[in-house]
């Protein structure tokens, strides 16, 4: 293959020889299995919520609430209780904190090790949530899940981006988001069934079934080797070398192995990544795993999928039509997913995250205009025609389709794949931390946020949406195709981005022979 054409970005970059190999895609889905459980996680929450044998057995209180609601006072509030929404948002508090131990342990023992101890952590919270007793053991089990969660989070997508040829880097990459799907949709399924459960232990089923994709995983991660650049980074070069031979099923990887050299031996003079980050020279990267994630979690998504059959139960569906609801939307979910795998290495990154807003921002109006016209403020909308939850439902699964092939996965995708090696665990685990601190700060203020804002909460996140599209359109640049070690180029053309990198010129240039 032939070296040195010219980006989109501007500049003149390195296309590695290389080809996709089943040795790749096999390795990658095992990897991209640390979104299974962050999905499962995710889907599974609002479905035990909505049960009424967990809520009575846990929370009762909101389940003498709903049952004096039942013929339909104020909908907004009924499950507004700060125990319940701790019972959700607990878990990405604990994963905030571990992602930043995470980080070093990423950097220090290699990706592979944060992924087994956050499976192996991950499948101890499912056993103490499926044999819960109480709040306290809820609460316990979820932070384990977090911890879990935060590892797995940090460690997956640093991974994928580093195994991933540049050609295929953003389909391979997105593999970490479809498993987000299908454990959202898995959850969803298990739900749905077990709520149907006469002994009304239905609750626990869901739980603990977190174990099965915890020990897919788990499996997963033992059989992965790790990936050249860690093996590099920490000084095995024939290991790290013979790994980039596999993975890209030829032998002539001579120039993508020396680069990934001197990234490395520029990691070994950074004694403090963490302090390192906030240098002028990478203001851009700190930036974007900044801001992607907060406005990520900013789009209203996880509101969707954390409370979706509370949500549908809330807007005056029955308990069984709220769980198929949700279904509905997991499913789209999962399928619109695949869209972006498809079409982002041709697409870009830049056209999918601008359309998905658009799409967005549209539905939440829309969302927004329908429950306030059949709820008012009184939160009290009578009989629910089907027609009418059939278009409410329908423009939330179009919702739902735009964030699955723009946001969801580019979340993950473009943080991960900017970072220099020198900082990408340390990049990496800001990604994480910011995408769970909000995650957290969403999951406990929803229900309340949704009981005083009411059908405005959809406008407040439609506003949010489009802040972040202007973001996008005037400060991101498009990073498709480019060889992970040299995107740190694309900056240098940017309007904005220039000024704070032109320091790195000479260095740079250095390295690369120029």
């Amino acid at each position: 293959m032939a070296a040195g054409f010219i980006t989109s970005g501007g500049g003149e970059r390195k296309d590695y020889p290389g080809k996709m190999t089943w040795r790749m895609v096999i390795t990658c889905i095992m990897a991209g299995c640390g979104g299974l459980i962050f999905g499962y996680d995710i889907g599974i929450s609002g479905g035990v919520t909505s049960m009424a044998p967990f809520l009575q057995k846990f929370f009762p209180r909101v389940y003498r609430r709903e049952e004096l609601n039942s013929g339909g006072t104020n909908q907004y509030c009924k499950f507004d209780d700060a125990m319940l929404t701790l019972f959700t948002s607990s878990l990405y508090l604990a994963a905030l904190v571990a992602s930043v131990f995470a980080s070093f342990i990423t950097r220090k023992f290699g990706r592979k090790p944060s992924m087994v101890f956050g499976g192996l952590v991950f499948l101890a919270g499912s056993a103490v949530n499926g044999f819960a007793h109480n709040v306290a053991m809820l609460i316990i089990g979820r932070i384990l899940l977090g911890v879990g969660i935060g590892f797995a989070n940090q460690s997956a997508p640093v991974y994928l981006c580093e195994v991933a040829p540049a050609n295929h880097r953003g389909k391979l990459n997105m593999l970490f988001q479809l498993m987000i799907t299908v454990g959202i949709l898995a959850a969803n399924l298990i739900n749905f069934f077990s709520a149907k459960m006469s002994n009304g232990e239905g609750w626990r089923v869901s739980l603990g079934c977190a174990g099965i994709p915890a020990l897919i995983f788990l499996i997963g991660s033992l059989c992965l080797p790790d990936t050249p650049n860690s093996l590099i980074e920490r000084g095995q070069l024939k290991e790290g070398k013979e790994q980039l031979k596999k993975f890209r099923g030829v032998e002539d990887v001579e120039d993508e192995f020396a680069d990934i050299v001197l990234a490395s031996e520029a990691a070994k003079q950074v004694e403090k990544p963490w302090s390192n980050l906030l240098r002028r020279k990478y203001r851009p990267q700190l930036v974007m795993v900044v801001l992607i994630p907060f406005f990520q979690q900013f789009t209203g998504m996880n509101v969707i999928m954390f409370y979706a059959p509370v949500l549908f139960k809330t807007i005056g569906f029955g308990s069984n039509a709220s769980l198929a609801s949700a279904l509905i939307s997991g499913g789209v979910n999962c399928v619109a997913t695949l869209v972006s795998i498809c079409t982002v290495d041709r697409l870009g990154r830049r056209f999918w995250f601008l359309e998905g807003a658009i799409q967005m921002f549209i539905c939440q109006i829309i969302v927004a205009i329908c429950i306030g016209l059949k709820f008012g403020v009184s939160g009290n909308p009578g009989e629910l025609p089907v027609w009418y939850a059939g278009i409410v439902v329908f423009t939330i699964c179009v919702y739902v389709a735009g964030f699955a092939w723009s946001w969801g996965p580019l979340g993950w995708l473009v943080p991960g794949e900017i970072l220099p090696l020198e900082v990408r665990s340390a990049g990496q685990s800001v990604n994480v931390s910011v995408n769970m601190i909000f995650t957290f700060i969403i999951a406990q203020c929803f229900l309340r946020m949704l009981c005083v804002m009411k059908f405005g909460l959809f406008i407040f996140f439609s506003a949010f949406v489009f802040v972040m599209a202007l973001f996008i359109y005037y400060f991101l640049p498009e990073t498709k195709g480019i060889p992970i070690e040299d995107i740190a180029e694309v900056w240098k053309t940017h309007p904005y981005w220039k000024r704070f990198v032109d320091e790195d010129v000479a260095r740079k240039n250095r390295f690369s022979g120029v």
